[in-house]
């Protein structure tokens, strides 16, 4: 039974393990958005007290 639908297991193993990815990539993407903001944050008011 396995033999005949090989195929169709092969491409739901496939499929689900790109979904795997896409998801783990967006929900790593996150984290960097918020370290860019806080990195930008940092450096805007490092500025700002220099200029005092």
């Amino acid at each position: 039974m396995l033999a005949k639908y090989w195929k169709k297991i092969g491409m739901l193993i496939i499929i689900i393990a790109c979904l795997f990815n896409i998801v783990a990539k967006l929900v790593k993407k996150i984290p960097y958005i918020d370290q860019l903001t806080q990195s930008a944050q940092y450096v805007s008011n490092q500025e700002h007290n220099e200029e005092k």
